[in-house]
């Protein structure tokens, strides 16, 4: 009999069904199961210079050269201030600038706008997404996510998971890197959309998902881009149909106590839109966008407080679906190679 405190029937089955690791999948079976198949890499990165070249020469030395299983390697310049375009173009991707990809449209700030260029710069029939400022990169993080993809015309999207070692000088905390997750994500989904409750990592920077699906969401602008993507996913396409794979360990560069602040405050301000589409809340918005934080001492700390007050901008803007786009802005492969940048 379920225990209301236990995970939940539906939950249960899912995980058991749509979970695997990536050590299940091998680039020369995955190369098979492709068949007339096509598929994009995509890198989204600001100020990556450090990681991007290694990422990007193993996924072409391991996956187009050695198994042609990845026809494509983007890499989409968020509007780098150091040499991440010229490093990623010197170590073979196919580099599109941001800026580029959406000119004529509204100038939108965060890392979702990143993915929606890439989607619209990719070909594939299937494209993977992976951030850019990994360490010790390892090629099962593009198998593992393309796995279930190739093996199964049932599942339209996958989403990886893995531990985060939390790295500080004094000690690693094996999945201390999850903050955002435990404090923020994984307790609103539990409560709100408890279907989603199975997956391990929801904001992973780590997927894949078929481009005839991914076309049809909107993307949000901030860090709250995975979470809405998950949300959508599952009122467009159901839970049957999204997967998840163990991917082992990563290692990234992690954010400032404030800077997850922001971070968590955008996926609240990204939850809060989705329930007012399914009716939840009547205001479109939160009544205040804004996100206020007190940094110790400086020159401009208030008298009595002894703390400077900042204030950031945290709420979200999307891009609509990509599907709906296409015809205005002609987003087929001649914009793509005009936005190519060597």
């Amino acid at each position: 009999m379920w225990h209301p405190l236990s995970v939940s029937p539906v939950v249960e089955a899912w995980s058991a069904y749509r979970t695997s690791t990536a050590s299940q999948w091998k680039p020369r079976d995955l190369v098979r199961a492709k068949r007339t198949s096509t598929v994009s890499v995509v890198l989204p990165a600001r100020d990556e210079q450090d990681t991007v070249g290694e990422i990007v020469r193993t996924i072409r030395r391991h996956l187009v050269e050695q198994e042609p299983l990845v026809d494509e390697v983007i890499v989409v310049d968020s509007r780098s201030a150091d040499q991440t375009a010229r490093v990623a173009g010197e170590a073979g991707a196919r580099v599109v600038d941001q800026d580029e990809m959406t000119r004529g449209l509204p100038r939108l700030e965060g890392k979702g706008d990143a993915l929606w260029a890439g989607l619209a710069a990719a070909r594939g029939d299937i494209v993977a997404f992976i951030d850019a400022d990994l360490r010790e990169f390892r090629p099962h993080f593009v198998t593992g996510l393309l796995g279930p993809l190739l093996a199964d015309p049932s599942v339209v999207y996958v989403k990886g998971f893995y531990h985060r070692p939390l790295e500080a000088t004094a000690d690693t905390e094996r999945d201390g890197g999850g903050r955002v997750t435990e404090i923020m994500a994984r307790p609103l989904l539990n409560l709100l959309w408890p279907e989603l409750a199975g997956f391990v990592q929801p904001l992973a920077g780590e997927y894949a998902g078929r481009r005839a699906v991914l076309e049809q969401l909107p993307f949000v602008s901030g860090y709250g881009v995975e979470l809405a993507m998950l949300i959508d996913l599952l009122d467009t396409v159901g839970l049957d149909a999204l997967a998840q794979v163990d991917l082992g360990e990563r290692h990234h560069r992690h954010q400032s106590t404030e800077a997850l602040g922001r971070m968590a405050a955008q996926i609240l301000y990204t939850a809060w839109s989705r329930l007012h589409r399914q009716g939840t809340v009547a205001q479109s918005e939160p009544a205040a966008g804004a996100l206020t934080q007190f940094r110790r001492g400086g020159e401009d700390a208030l008298p009595g407080l002894g703390r400077e007050v900042v204030v950031h901008d945290v709420s979200v803007r999307e891009r609509p679906p990509l599907a709906l786009m296409r015809a205005d802005l002609a987003l087929h492969s001649d914009l793509s190679l005009r936005s190519a940048v060597s």
